[in-house]
């Protein structure tokens, strides 16, 4: 075999992940149990302009501050040319750590190639679809690497290892992170291209196969062996841009298992290990599937803060990182002061924010609260994006609110960690299905009712959970992939545009043995391919839903629906689209006020076994949502809180020795007044005994704890 074509094997079959990382691993690993809810802060003490660990060391445990993530970010520093490793740098911090009773998380540097790497080899930078490598692809931004180049490949391991041997025995390392923030970063060189076309033959086996289910007739685009795969580049075909989009999932999955199968030679029982998912990318990667391989799932979950502050985001990305694995979760970068990458929009928190936050992700079910970072940088694109220290690297008000949030947590942690929601509602969370609407997008001329140009998946799945965080009721995501309904009592259900038959049968029996469904426009219109089906639409779902329907429209501007029947006054409307239903055992439940789509239902409701299906055509605004929503959770008997003020959030949670544990959250500048409408409890933040009954008030941005 010639070098070239040697090479080229192996890229081949570096490039190749065999349907997840999970398949290469025996079992889905159990999440680790944390004894305490630890605070903390990413540390780079190679960063600081001058040396200060001890002044560092000295205000951090001052702060309360249990741990720090270290090492993730300089790879030059652990090894400045080719092959010469130093590690003194970090020992003196790992150690100064442990001495002060701080614990390490340890990071792979791997998102981020060295200088000497890619003047060396760099082939090893991505290439994308439909162009040769531009500016932005050679050396100066992060993440910019073919994850699956084998040479690329072939430094990190050295790297991973090097680290590995040095720190896994350390008794100061509590965890390791792999990687950070990781993606496939569009990488579609022809190692990509080669790998693609060997997944397509083990996903169809034939090409007659995925002729078939592609549809690949149309343009007379039939292929006549794998040789005649063309480039993804060029592709239209819905259901090929799909299975792409698969792919380079899968290639995040193998490159995540691949560090975690390295570490795992090295690190003790007692190290856990994670990956610090970004709260952004929901859809660009198999989150769920990652996590089987994790110890246990981390999110950096960065919001609005200042008056804009609500708690949603904080919400929504803890309820979806908890149910990756079904277990408590780490916040590994979170809003400390300001973030950006420039000075456009610079937002410190209010007196008060910084700990109502911290105790925001804990009620989530977050068992570590980190920032980044520990200081505010002086140099490089994230100056903006401050610590806990500000530029002048000395004690602030900032600062002094961590220190107070340190102590509340150093004596409740042990209390409180382990803590889980026990929710009866579920979002499916479908990530094939918000590629399929991208590559088909619904929308009319305008916007939808909350300024975007047309709705697509994840804006309508932010628009359910936001109604239940509105409602105070508790939910947790389960994954399209490996769907788990089992123990809820509502499944809602965003735009589920591609699913197959088995999937929407699953659905279909969990309303028919007394589960309470709601389904959203477009759902079961494509099989598992993207492609139509034949059938009329919603397909398998139609006799569950009780509504068929043949025609579909956009909207170019908002329809009120007829005699405002949900009590939602001027927020009574609905936009983008219209799934033209035709009732067929389901009972309307609201009509457009319009004189063409005014026989078409916006909304249904269908008995269908021991449970309910409610069926919502259309796009609606916030407000009338939420009263959607709330109406199929009283099918389901679930009512909301009674008698909160509008900006009081509740966080229901069941502790380790199973109590009930509530978070009252004042998510607003003025004090708010409610009553506790529960068992006499405790509350652990004030040590004060609270009665049924009595009335709470929380002052701004403040919160109460109470144990039941």
């Amino acid at each position: 075999m010639t070098r070239r074509r040697l090479a080229l094997s192996l890229v081949v079959a570096l490039a190749l992940p065999v349907g997840g990382a999970a398949a290469s691993d025996a079992a889905a690993r159990p999440a680790v149990a944390l004894d305490t809810v630890l605070y903390g802060a990413a540390y780079y003490h190679e960063y600081m302009p001058y040396e200060r660990l001890d002044k560092d060391v000295e205000l951090m445990k001052r702060a309360g501050i249990t741990v720090v993530r270290v090492g993730e970010s300089t790879w030059t520093s652990w090894e400045p040319r080719e092959g010469e490793f130093q590690f003194a740098w970090m020992d003196r911090v790992v150690d100064a750590m442990q001495a002060a009773g701080i614990r390490v998380v340890m990071g792979t540097p791997t998102y981020s190639i060295p200088p000497w790497l890619y003047a060396k080899h760099p082939e090893v930078m991505v290439i994308p679809l439909g162009q040769v490598r531009q500016a932005w692809q050679f050396y100066g931004p992060r993440q910019n690497m073919d994850i699956t180049h084998p040479v690329f490949r072939q430094y990190a391991e050295r790297v991973i290892r090097k680290i590995a041997e040095r720190y896994a025995k350390h008794p100061g390392v509590v965890g390791w992170q792999i990687d950070n923030e990781t993606g496939a970063y569009g990488t579609a060189g022809p190692n990509v291209q080669a790998g693609f076309k060997e997944w397509l033959k083990r996903k169809f086996g034939t090409v007659e196969a995925m002729n078939e289910a592609w549809g690949l007739v149309y343009w007379g685009q039939l292929l006549g062996s794998w040789d005649e795969l063309p480039p993804r580049d060029g592709i239209l075909n819905p259901g090929w841009k799909l299975e792409w989009e698969r792919y380079q999932r899968s290639l995040v999955t193998d490159f995540l298992a691949w560090q975690a199968r390295i570490l795992r030679e090295y690190v003790p029982a007692r190290q856990w290990i994670t990956q610090d998912f970004h709260g952004a990318t929901r859809t660009a990667v198999d989150s769920q599937e990652i996590s089987r391989f994790l110890d246990v799932a981390s999110i950096n979950p960065y919001h609005a803060t200042q008056d804009d502050l609500d708690g949603w985001w904080i919400g929504f990305m803890g309820d979806f990182t908890r149910s990756m694995k079904k277990a408590p979760y780490l916040v590994t970068e979170t809003n400390a002061q300001t973030i950006g990458w420039d000075a456009k929009g610079q937002f410190p928190p209010y007196d008060g924010q910084l700990r109502l936050q911290a105790w925001a992700h804990v009620a989530s079910g977050a068992s570590m609260v980190e920032y980044w970072h520990w200081h505010s940088l002086h140099y490089g694109q994230e100056t903006y994006w401050k610590g806990l220290l500000g530029h002048d690297l000395e004690p602030n008000r900032v600062y002094e609110e961590a220190t107070r949030i340190g102590a509340e947590l150093k004596r409740l942690g042990p209390q409180i960690a382990g803590l889980m929601p026990r929710n009866r509602v579920a979002l499916l969370h479908s990530v094939d299905s918000h590629w399929g609407l991208q590559f088909m997008p619904i929308g009319g001329a305008g916007r939808d009712e909350r300024g975007r140009e047309k709705a697509d998946y994840t804006s309508v799945e932010d628009q359910l959970h936001r109604a239940l965080y509105e409602l105070n009721v508790g939910a947790d995501f389960v994954f399209a992939e490996t769907p788990d309904f089992a123990g809820y009592d509502v499944l809602v259900v965003p735009p589920l545009y591609v699913a197959s038959d088995a999937l929407l049968a699953k659905i279909a029996d969990f309303a028919k043995a007394g589960g309470h469904v709601l389904l959203t426009l477009k759902s079961g219109f494509t099989n598992e391919w993207d492609t139509v089906r034949w059938t009329r639409a919603p397909g398998p779902l139609r006799e569950a839903a009780g509504v068929s329907y043949q025609e579909f429209s956009s909207l170019k501007a908002p329809l009120p629906l007829r005699g405002d029947p949900f009590g939602a006054g001027s927020e009574n409307r609905a936009s983008v689209w219209v799934d033209m239903l035709i009732p067929e055992t389901a009972m309307p439940l609201a009509f457009y006020d319009h004189p063409f789509f005014g026989r078409y239902p916006a909304l249904t409701r269908n008995a269908f076994g021991k449970g309910t299906v409610t069926y919502q055509g259309t796009i609606l605004t916030d407000a009338l949502q939420e009263k959607v929503v709330a109406e199929v959770l009283k099918q389901a008997g679930i009512a909301p809180e009674p008698g909160l003020p509008a900006k009081v959030r509740l966080r229901q949670a069941t502790s380790r020795d199973g109590r009930t544990l509530r978070f009252y959250l004042n998510f607003s500048g003025e004090p708010q007044s409610l009553k506790y409408a529960h068992g006499a409890g405790t509350d652990l933040l004030t040590q004060r005994a609270v009665p049924a009954g009595e009335r709470l008030t929380l002052g701004p941005w403040d919160l109460a704890l109470i144990k039941e």
